[in-house]
């Protein structure tokens, strides 16, 4: 070599060279699609998916638990994560429910349904705290032992069920994980069994009435979805049929029939939706039989509720969930409260007879229309609702000098915006009760509203959703002196 700048190439060549090759065997070594390994599952997965480390990747497996040991058959592989599924289990947990039918897991229904009902409850509380711990920081804060049911069965009072056709002939069930194959399910496990008795009925009806289902792909069909609500307590039913048009061919014998098989329906509605997408309801809505409501009771009051108006599902712990938010709210007489996503009022009229205001916002025109007669039937004269978003209306109640000293959030699963949380801190509120059905936006919320002056005290996590990973929890924070 006649220079430095010979021996230099020739130096880069050679580390090329290795680097080329120590690619390769890495790639070789890799795992690949529909290999074969023997993994240990060591822990689960927010969603309930069982965890394994191999080849420095951590694999995402359904249907195993904790200490299982697994022969795992490789699914899809990233750059630091992958997907597997059990080909073959070698050790099975103490903790698993061996009586689950697998249906239940590969459509999410019961996506916990495969761990033993104490173990589930033992794996929310610990999603709590490690929410709080992991996005909030908190990690002495008082968290609960988890309330769960006595019988956590057939626990829903709602049913949103596609239909399609499979193999040739109308069905109801649910969409596999990540996917719009329909999956035909005739006992949904959770749900009210009276429910599941009237959606196989009115498909029978569907099918005996040559009534199209909805095609996916060439946007052909009639019927999409069949909805179904039942009171827990007063028994009414409401049955929602969404199309993709108005008109039903012989509605009204299908009507007769339901109606003669299920006497305590008393509303028949029917949502007409023919935009693509997921979201089940266009914006359509017609009554067939009977009101555009049914009827139930929670916490000592009556409840008008519509089609499209939130309402929990589960109404046994929501009773304790929203009691155990006035509980930790410590309300007296002269408490102007504000209940912001307040639904069809189930929680600020709970509280109205026991305070001097409540102040109510709900974004769904239906739901506040509900709130409002809901207050009329049940002779309150202090409770006000709008028709708002919640971080407009708490702006406008600053604004008019509405000045709450307890404040009630339950949000969707996205949790508070900032322009709410800070509006909220800003009224000087001394408490709010915070219910929440996804622990990592509360935990987001929480740390802002420590900045702004509040302090968390305690948490009472609650199990809503038995036999799924979903998981709710009531915080309350107090405003720092």
């Amino acid at each position: 070599m006649d220079s430095d700048n010979d021996i230099i190439e020739s130096d880069n060549f050679v580390a090329f060279f290795f680097w080329e090759m120590a690619e390769q065997i890495e790639r070789e070594n890799m795992l690949k699609k529909n290999d074969v390994i023997e993994v240990e599952i060591v822990d689960l997965s927010h969603d309930g998916a069982g965890i394994a480390k191999a080849e420095g990747l951590v694999f995402f497996v359904e249907n195993a638990l904790p200490s299982e040991k697994i022969l795992m058959r490789v699914l899809k592989v990233n750059k630091k994560i992958g997907f597997g599924k059990v080909e073959e289990f070698l050790r099975t947990s103490d903790q698993r429910n061996e009586n689950l039918d697998m249906a239940y897991l590969r459509t999410g229904i019961a996506d916990l349904g495969h761990l033993s009902y104490p173990s589930q409850l033992a794996f929310k509380r610990k999603q709590v705290k490690d929410s709080l711990y992991k996005i909030a920081g908190l990690s002495n804060v008082e968290v609960s032992p988890i309330l769960g049911m006595e019988q956590p069965l057939g626990y829903r009072n709602k049913a949103q069920v596609p239909v399609r056709r499979v193999n040739g002939q109308l069905e109801t069930g649910f969409f596999r994980k990540n996917s719009h194959d329909l999956l035909p399910i005739e006992d949904f496990y959770i749900q009210d069994p009276v429910i599941d008795q009237v959606i196989l009925f009115t498909r029978d009806l569907l099918r005996r009435f040559d009534l199209k289902p909805y095609d996916e792909q060439e946007k052909t069909g009639l019927i999409r979805n069949l909805v179904v609500r039942r009171g827990h307590y007063s028994g009414e039913i409401m049955v929602i049929l969404v199309t993709t048009r108005p008109k039903i061919f012989r509605v009204e014998q299908l009507i007769e029939q339901l109606i003669k098989q299920f006497p305590e329906i008393v509303s028949v509605m029917q949502n007409i939706n023919d935009q693509p997408g997921n979201a089940i309801f266009g914006k359509d809505w017609r009554t067939l039989y009977g009101q555009d409501y049914i009827t139930d009771q929670m916490l000592g009051n009556d409840f008008q509720i519509a089609a499209p108006a939130f309402y929990q599902v589960n109404t046994e712990m929501a009773e304790k969930l929203y009691q155990t938010a006035i509980d930790f709210a410590e309300l007296i007489e002269d408490d102007v409260v504000i209940d912001a996503y307040s639904g069809i009022g189930t929680i600020g009229l709970s509280v109205a007879k026991h305070v001097k205001e409540v102040y109510g916002v709900e974004v769904i025109p239906e739901a506040v229309e509900n709130s409002q007669k809901n207050a009329s039937i049940n002779g309150i004269i202090n409770a006000h609702y709008v028709c708002d978003t919640a971080e407009n209306a708490m702006k406008n109640w600053l604004k008019e000098g509405i000045q709450p000293t307890a404040i009630l959030v339950d949000p969707p699963r996205k949790g508070l915006t900032d322009s709410f949380i800070k509006a909220s801190a800003q009224t000087g509120a001394d408490r709010i009760a915070y219910i929440s059905c996804n622990v990592a936006t509360m935990a987001r919320d929480i740390k802002l509203y420590q900045e702004l002056g509040y302090e968390l005290k305690k948490v009472q996590p609650m199990d809503l959703f038995p036999q799924t990973h979903h998981v709710e929890a009531v915080s309350l924070l107090v405003k720092r002196s």
